[in-house]
């Protein structure tokens, strides 16, 4: 009986055995055609890696200002009885823009004119009985006071008149009327805004760090979405000498020519500021570039030590952008390959096929009517 049941147990052992020993020469073999499969190559799109030579920038963000901006507003209380503007007009400085009724105020001035009158008959009489000696010194010096206070009275007088006139203080352009004839206005009512844009400010704040490279006459570029592709130039007028507590950062003013009132106060704008120093750097396309939370990289294209084409992932430095380019400061060296389009189904060692068929841009300053 236990003859048998050993028998039993051999035989079991023996088919178990067969059993894994054909999945075990079933699994190698499967490993061995694995390794023998070449992945197929990636169609990728390149460019040459060029030299260049790129003045250093410093890019900021901030908003168009008025050269000189103004809310009008009236100093006294008063009814319209005229409005000599339209909205939106340009005007010369001096220019009438509101007229109040001044009648109470007029005939206020003929009472203190003839006030002033009297106190002037009465001083000089009173300096004819001093010379004479018929009057004390305290009556010459009330004479005297009188006839002041009748003057004074009649300059306030003056002073409210030219307050009814609201007159343009400089040359500019007009926004929307907020009065009409007729109507009662208090004191401190808006009458209307008046812009001067030309030429116009561009106010913008860097970082402290970068402040010490800026000084008042470099060359800025400013763009604004309301005018895509085109670019407004001008120059850094003044600094401000404090760093913002809050942010760290320094305000800095440029004055933009703008003859034709194109640009806009309020509108934002981009700011490029063109420094004096240039840098040597390895220009490709951006879209090459690959960004990825651990650093930024670009694929080269390079033969493997079997004469095949690979990609090989290069971690760079970058630079400025200009247009469809973005320079780079280390990690690539002009006349490398690198892959422009394509990137997404790259792995560092990944065979690749060049494929030029479709380019990317590669302008540094591309005309979107163009495109």
């Amino acid at each position: 009986m236990n003859k048998r049941i050993l028998l039993i147990v051999l035989v079991a052992i023996g088919v178990l055995a067969a059993i894994f020993g054909f999945k075990h020469l079933q699994n190698r073999k499967a490993q061995a055609a694995q390794a023998a499969r070449k992945p197929v190559p990636a169609a990728v799109v390149t460019a040459q890696a060029a030299a260049g030579k790129w003045r250093t920038t410093i890019h900021a963000v901030g908003a168009l200002e008025s050269f000189q901006g103004v809310v009008l507003r009236s100093e006294i209380e008063g009814r319209v009885i005229r409005v000599a503007f339209d909205s939106g007009a340009r005007i010369q400085a001096g220019d009438l823009l509101v007229e109040m009724d001044v009648a109470s105020e007029t005939a206020l001035l003929r009472s203190n004119e003839a006030n002033a009158k009297l106190a002037q008959l009465n001083l000089d009489r009173a300096r004819g009985l001093r010379g004479n000696e018929a009057n004390t010194a305290a009556d010459l010096d009330a004479a005297e006071a009188t006839a002041a206070q009748a003057e004074a009275a009649i300059e306030a007088t003056k002073a409210t008149l030219a307050k009814k006139r609201i007159v343009a203080p400089f040359t500019g352009r007009l926004g929307l009327r907020r009065v009409n004839v007729g109507q009662f206005l208090n004191k401190g009512d808006e009458v209307v805004t008046l812009e001067a844009t030309n030429p116009i400010y561009a106010d913008f704040s860097v970082p402290q760090q970068e402040s010490t490279a800026l000084q008042p006459g470099l060359p800025v570029v400013v763009t604004t979405d309301a005018f895509p592709g085109r670019e407004f130039t001008g120059t850094i007028e003044a600094i401000d000498p404090r760093v913002s507590d809050a942010t760290r950062s320094l305000r800095i003013r440029a004055t933009l020519a703008n003859p034709d009132e194109t640009l806009k106060p309020g509108m934002f704008a981009r700011v490029e500021v063109q420094l004096p120093d240039e840098r040597e750097v390895v220009v490709v396309p951006a879209t090459a570039l690959v960004y990825s939370p651990y650093g930024d990289s670009v694929y080269v294209v390079a033969q493997n030590d079997q004469g095949a084409l690979v990609a090989q992932q290069r971690f760079v430095k970058v630079g400025p952008k200009r247009g469809d380019q973005i320079s780079l400061l280390d990690g690539v060296k002009p006349g490398e390959v690198v892959v422009s389009a394509g990137q997404g189904k790259l792995r560092p060692g990944s065979p690749v096929t060049i494929n030029n068929t479709v380019i990317p841009g590669n302008n540094p300053a591309p005309n979107p009517a163009e495109s």
